[in-house]
């Protein structure tokens, strides 16, 4: 079987649910096969990073392990979340060999380009369950444009640990090496808070922590902020800003292959101008319409998710956060969850575009301040 057969034969086979509130169902989760491999990358020592404001190449360098992956498999869906200073995903048996190239790329890239220091490991299937738990997979569809991937079991969980002991590890490339960061780009600017707020919220469960309390936990939290108008998403309606040049046009011009920087960065703002120009006055441009795509970035930006632990980024209301945190920290007192907050005044937004004409494009959230990062400091230091 190719590996475009055994993509589809999994991945592409199940099914898209659309209720987030339905996230904690058991039955919407299908094993990962035998044979494949689970990918985690985070950034080492992200703390400092975010200590010393380097919020957007933190963000940038996440997004880039999904960038760089999807790149390497042309475009195929795979099984991905991403984490704010890192990622996890799923491949196949086929997949594995130019995935690890993938990887150990964007790891030389992240040091050389963004002065970070990146773990990569690839991690099999076999032996996450050797370890009695599992890597199970759900899509869930933001919008009916494309679905994310939702990960249950603690087997992706495991895997980073092992990867952070230095089990599993994918050495970096020779020096100079560049992944294929095609589509990749964070052109917008800062989305501040219109509610008060942006929140950064992650919920793990607890080391005995008993699997039907957790997802009551969950559910609660999520019926929270669904049922409430004091939180929502943190992208408007009307999207992001743009403006010219962008913040992050260094970071871009960085992401490009071939030639000195200084070539890079001349392309890359010529690129952006003609883009903003065409986002700016509403121009088309063959099968591009500005007023679809920015709508299509709303309805796909990736700000709420589940990998072993609720993620979740929204604007909302000082009320509101002090309600979720009430109701987290009796579920920590009672030994269910571990959780970490962060409050910001704003969230940032990290796009993979492969094609403006396609309505896939994915938009990657974070709080503009540390964002999962620190909520993930406070998490930790919540459970010492």
């Amino acid at each position: 079987m190719s590996s475009v057969e055994s993509s589809k034969s999994f991945y592409g086979s199940i099914p898209v649910f659309r209720g987030f509130a339905r996230l904690m169902d058991p039955a919407l989760y299908a094993p990962l096969p035998a044979d494949w491999a689970v990918g985690v990358a985070d950034i080492v020592d992200s703390t400092r990073a975010i200590a010393a404001r380097r919020y957007k190449a933190v963000n940038m360098a996440g997004a880039a392990v999904i960038a760089a992956v999807t790149n390497a498999l042309e475009g195929r869906e795979f099984p991905f979340v991403f984490g704010g200073d890192g990622a996890g995903f799923a491949v196949s048996p086929q997949e594995i060999e130019p995935v690890r190239e993938a990887l150990a790329a964007t790891a030389t890239w992240v040091r050389e380009d963004l002065d970070l220091q990146m773990r990569v490991a690839l991690v099999p299937v076999t032996a996450i369950r050797a370890q009695g738990l599992d890597v199970r997979i759900a899509r869930f569809g933001p919008s009916p444009n494309l679905s994310y991937a939702m990960f249950s079991g603690g087997g992706l969980g495991w895997a980073e640990a092992a990867m952070k002991r230095g089990e599993f590890a994918i050495a970096e490339a020779p020096p100079g090496t560049q992944p294929d960061l095609s589509g990749l780009s964070c052109r917008f600017e800062e989305i501040p808070a219109t509610r008060g707020i942006i929140l950064s919220l992650l919920v793990m469960p607890a080391g005995s922590a008993d699997a039907a309390a957790f997802r009551k936990v969950i559910e609660d939290i999520i019926n929270l902020v669904e049922r409430s108008p004091e939180a929502g998403r943190p992208v408007p309606l009307q999207g992001p800003a743009l403006r010219w040049p962008p913040q992050g046009v260094e970071f871009e011009s960085r992401a490009a292959r071939g030639g000195p920087l200084l070539q890079r960065r001349t392309a890359t703002l010529a690129r952006t101008l003609f883009v903003y120009l065409i986002m700016r006055f509403g121009i088309r441009m063959g099968g591009f319409v500005p007023e679809t795509y920015m709508r299509q970035v709303v309805e796909n930006s990736d700000f709420r998710k589940y990998d072993d632990g609720l993620r979740m980024v929204l604007d909302c209301t000082p009320e509101l956060e002090r309600a979720l945190t009430e109701r987290l920290a009796a579920a920590a007192a009672s030994g269910i969850v571990r959780y970490g907050l962060h409050r910001q005044d704003a969230a940032m937004m990290t796009c993979f575009t492969p094609s403006a004409v396609r309505s896939d494009h994915v938009h990657f959230i974070d709080g503009a301040r540390g964002g999962y990062a620190s909520a993930a400091t406070a998490l930790k230091a919540s459970a010492a």
